[in-house]
């Protein structure tokens, strides 16, 4: 009797261990490979982090780094950077139909509501109050000179660090989208 019971039990769990194993996911082997690739610690960037000597996540960049498709501009945000901007900086981008369309987009979109469609200083903003930026084909440059005479670089710095009223488009148009506006403003200086 005492037998009987005891592979009455061993009988019971067994199948209870098929039954409770079978549930298992059957493509798994039940081994872990480089079990930190599933269950890493990952920081949030404003979280401490001890791999790092100054304990943060978000780490500033390495003093002279450039990141990926960031262009330089090395003429400063000054007066003298502007006439450097002038004598040095020339647009490298070809002067082709499909450039110049894609500059007055970009002058409709960016420049117009302030300057106007055809670069006269007319732009809705200024017909609702706002003082009136010059013309580029007959006005005169607040940091001297004529507008139609204005270069690529002093363009491009204008449009790059912004001027008086105008603010910075830096972050809103990319430095080949600058260039084709500039295309487009020397377009307008003739008008």
């Amino acid at each position: 009797m005492n037998k009987l019971r005891i592979l009455g039990t061993t009988a019971i769990v067994i199948a209870a261990s098929i039954v409770i194993t079978s549930c298992k996911d059957k493509r798994s082997t039940g081994w872990e490979y480089a079990p930190n690739m599933y269950e890493h610690k990952a920081f949030e960037a404003d979280q401490a982090n001890p791999n790092f000597k100054d304990g943060k996540t978000a780490q500033v960049p390495p003093a002279g780094t450039i990141p990926v498709g960031f262009k330089r501009f090395d003429c400063p945000n000054t007066r003298e950077g502007y006439d450097k901007a002038s004598l040095e900086v020339t647009n490298l981008i070809a002067n082709t139909p499909k450039n110049l369309a894609d500059g007055k987009k970009l002058f409709t979109t960016f420049c117009s509501p302030c300057h106007g469609v055809t670069g006269q200083g007319d732009g809705l903003v200024v017909q609702h109050g706002y003082p009136a930026p010059p013309s580029y084909s007959k006005g005169q440059s607040s940091r001297g000179g004529a507008m139609k005479d204005l270069t690529d670089g002093k363009i491009y710095h204008t449009i790059t660090y912004g001027v008086n009223a105008m603010g910075s488009y830096a972050s809103q148009v990319s430095p080949e989208e600058r260039w084709k506006i500039v295309m487009y403003v020397h377009h307008l200086q003739t008008l």
